[in-house]
C-alpha cells in the first residue's frame, strides 16, 4: 500500500475518505471501554459522596454537641456569678460547694454535696444558694455531707418578717415549693408579698438569710391561728452550686455554752 502510495498519488483522496469513514467503527468498537471508564467513575464519585456525607454529619453532631456544652457551661457561668454575688453580701466565711446527690424518697428533703471534713464543714452548717436558705448538714463524712432542706417534713427555722420584725417558725411541709409559718394568730400582722428572713435566734443560722415570701394568708375566725404559706426563696429544686456558710467563732463559743 505504501508502494502504491508512492507512484499512484491519485489514491490519496480516496483513502481519506475510507478513513472518515472507518471512524464510526472505531468508536462503536471502544464503546464498552468507555462505558466502563464511565460507571467506574461514577460508582467512585457516588461511594466518595457517601463518605462524605457521613463525615459531615458527624462533624455535625460533634458540634452540635460542643454548642450544647457551651450553653450549659454558659449557664453555670451565669448561676456561679450569681452565686458569688450573693457570697460578697455574706458577712461570713463560706465555702462554694456542688451538689451531687439528691434522695431517691420523696418524702425525705435531703441532698449531698462534695464537701466533708477534710473542709471543715461540721453538722448544722447552714447551706444556700444565690437566692436564699436551703438547708443545714446533718451529716459529715471525709469528702461527702448530707444536707437536710428546709422544705422536709422535720425541720423548722425561727424567722421573722421583714416588714416588722414578727418573730415565728417556718416549718417544712414536705413540698419543695411551700413552707408553712406556724402559730400566727389571726391578729398578728401577717401580710401576702412579706419577706421572711432568718431572725438568728438558737445561733444555728445567722441572721437576715431570705428563706421565703409569705403567698397566703388564710384568717378563720374558728382557729385560733392563721394558716399562712410561704414560697421559699432559694432554687430547691434546680440549684447545682451552694455556699456553706461557716459561723462567727464567738458566736458558735456562745450557743455551745448556753447548750451545755
Amino acid at each position: 500500500m505504501v508502494l502504491v502510495d508512492l507512484f499512484t498519488p491519485w489514491l490519496k483522496p480516496v483513502k481519506a475518505k475510507l478513513t472518515t469513514v472507518s471512524i464510526p467503527f472505531y468508536w462503536v468498537t471502544n464503546l464498552p471501554a468507555r462505558l466502563g471508564e464511565w460507571g467506574q467513575d461514577n460508582l467512585v464519585s457516588r461511594d466518595d459522596l457517601l463518605r462524605e456525607n457521613a463525615s459531615l454529619k458527624q462533624q455535625v453532631m460533634i458540634l452540635e454537641r460542643k454548642l450544647q456544652g457551651l450553653a450549659s457551661v454558659t449557664t453555670d457561668n451565669v448561676r456561679l456569678r450569681e452565686l458569688m454575688n450573693s457570697a460578697d453580701m455574706v458577712a461570713e466565711q463560706v465555702l462554694v460547694a456542688q451538689l451531687i446527690g439528691v434522695s431517691p424518697d420523696p418524702l425525705v428533703h435531703k441532698v449531698i454535696v462534695d464537701k466533708g471534713s477534710r473542709d471543715d464543714v461540721y453538722v448544722g452548717q447552714p447551706l444556700l444558694d444565690a437566692f436564699g436558705l436551703m438547708g443545714q448538714v446533718v451529716e459529715v463524712g471525709p469528702y461527702v455531707s448530707q444536707v437536710l432542706l428546709i422544705t422536709d417534713s422535720t425541720h423548722a427555722l425561727p424567722v421573722e418578717i421583714n416588714r416588722n420584725g414578727l418573730r415565728a417558725v417556718v416549718e417544712g411541709v414536705g413540698d419543695l415549693e411551700q413552707l408553712a409559718l406556724r402559730h400566727v394568730s389571726n391578729t398578728m400582722d401577717v401580710q401576702e408579698g412579706d419577706l421572711v428572713i432568718s431572725s438568728g435566734l438558737g445561733g444555728r443560722f445567722p441572721r437576715g438569710y431570705p428563706v421565703g415570701v409569705v403567698k397566703k394568708v388564710e384568717r378563720n375566725p374558728g382557729k385560733p391561728f392563721a394558716d399562712v404559706f410561704v414560697e421559699p426563696r432559694a432554687h430547691l429544686n434546680r440549684t447545682r452550686h451552694v455556699l456553706l456558710v461557716f459561723r462567727d467563732d464567738s458566736l458558735a463559743t456562745e450557743v455551745e455554752a448556753l447548750e451545755q
